[in-house]
C-alpha cells in the first residue's frame, strides 16, 4: 500500500471552499434536500460542523470523548458556527507532529484509532463530497483545483464498498458505475454513491 500523502494544504483548501458555500445559506435554504439521502441542508450542515470540532479534538488528544463528536443542532448563526468549526480543525491538523499522532474515530468503531495521516485523508474525502452536496443542495456551482481532485480519487477508490453503506445515516451510499470519462469529480462521487446528474435522477 502506497503511503498516504500529507492532505493538509488540500484540505484546507476543500474545507474554505465549503465555507464560502455555507456563507450564502439563507434561513430559507436549510429545508432544501441534499444529495445525502434522509439530510436536508440544515442535518447536512449540523453534521459537518460536528465532524469539524470531532477531528479537531481527536487530532488534541480527546477524540474518545462522544460529546464532542456530538451532532447539535444548528442555532441562529449557522455559517459563523460552521466557520469556527472549521478554523477549529484547520488549526488542529496545523499541529508539527499531527500526521504521527493516532486519532481517535468512535464514530467507526468502539476503540478505533488511526494514525493522522490516515485520519486527515477520511476527513479531506468527506469534505470534497460533502462541499459538492452543498453546491448541488443550493444550485450552485462548485470548483475545486483540478490536481486536488486528482489527489482525492485514490481515497475515494480505497474507501471499502461493503454493507456498512447501506446503514441509515452513512456518509456514503453504494458506489455506483464509474464513468469513463476523465473527469475526476465524476469518478470521485460514483465511488461515494452520488450521481452528478442529481436532483434529476
Amino acid at each position: 500500500m502506497h503511503m498516504i500523502p500529507d492532505l493538509r494544504v488540500e484540505d484546507e483548501v476543500a474545507v474554505r471552499a465549503s465555507m464560502a458555500l455555507v456563507e450564502r445559506v439563507r434561513p430559507e435554504d436549510l429545508e432544501r434536500p441534499t444529495p445525502c439521502a434522509g439530510w436536508d441542508l440544515a442535518g447536512l450542515l449540523a453534521h459537518m460542523t460536528a465532524q469539524h470540532r470531532g477531528f479537531a479534538a481527536s487530532a488534541g488528544g480527546h477524540g474518545t470523548y462522544m460529546d464532542v463528536w456530538r451532532v447539535r443542532p444548528l442555532g441562529g448563526s449557522p455559517a459563523a458556527d460552521y466557520a469556527d468549526a472549521s478554523e477549529q480543525v484547520i488549526t488542529a491538523f496545523a499541529a508539527h507532529d499531527v500526521l504521527e499522532r493516532m486519532f481517535a474515530l468512535p464514530e467507526f468503531g468502539d476503540g478505533v484509532r488511526v494514525p493522522g495521516r490516515r485520519a486527515i485523508s477520511f476527513h479531506f474525502i468527506d469534505y470534497v463530497v460533502h462541499g459538492w452536496d452543498i453546491a448541488r443542495s443550493l444550485a450552485l456551482p462548485f470548483a475545486l483545483p483540478a490536481d486536488l481532485l486528482q489527489t482525492a480519487v485514490p481515497i475515494a477508490e480505497a474507501i471499502p464498498d461493503d454493507d456498512r453503506r447501506l446503514a441509515p445515516g452513512t456518509a456514503f451510499a453504494p458506489r455506483l458505475p464509474i464513468p469513463d470519462d476523465r473527469d475526476p469529480l465524476e469518478r470521485i462521487l460514483a465511488l461515494v454513491g452520488r450521481s452528478s446528474s442529481w436532483p434529476k435522477d
